[in-house]
């Protein structure tokens, strides 16, 4: 028995996964990274909505409604996040200049810092290796070819 299959039977016990389908190993490996992320999210104090939000403020200020659409979620969900993140210190939000039923969404130094604290904490996860680009060269093509994509 090598390492990786040594490994294998820890977490899986006696099931043998080798025999699994691709989609049951994809669905399987997704939610046990989504657990690990999710985990390490908390640990810094932000929601997977709110890291995706800080994510796209990377490119500046935006209204909460194209913040939404920019991060596909609906604008109750975002707002949501937005709405820790702004406890937090990590955004702030303020009327627009243009249309002042609509809130504009900025990025503080506080949230660019919490931004790159989760980068570190997603290189950790997954360390540069070239499975690992051959891995999100493949999910993106999967990705790409879903008919039940949302965007």
């Amino acid at each position: 028995m090598n390492d990786r299959t040594a490994t294998e039977a820890k977490v899986f016990g006696a099931v043998d996964i080798e025999s699994w389908p691709t989609g049951r190993l994809l669905s399987t490996a997704a939610r046990l990274v989504e657990s690990a992320w999710y985990e390490s999210l908390e640990s810094l104090g932000v929601s997977h909505t709110g890291l995706v939000a800080l994510h796209h403020l990377d490119e500046g200020s935006m209204s909460q409604t194209e913040l939404a659409r920019q991060a596909r979620v609906n604008n109750q969900t975002l707002s949501r996040a937005l709405e820790q993140l702004e406890i937090d210190g990590y955004i702030v939000r303020v009327p627009s200049p243009r249309d002042a039923r609509r809130r504009v969404v900025t990025r503080t130094p506080a949230g660019s810092a919490i931004w790159k604290k989760a980068q570190h904490l997603e290189a950790n996860m997954f360390p540069p290796a070239p499975e690992t680009k051959e891995l999100r060269r493949a999910l993106l093509e999967i990705i790409a070819a879903s008919p039940a994509r949302r965007w």
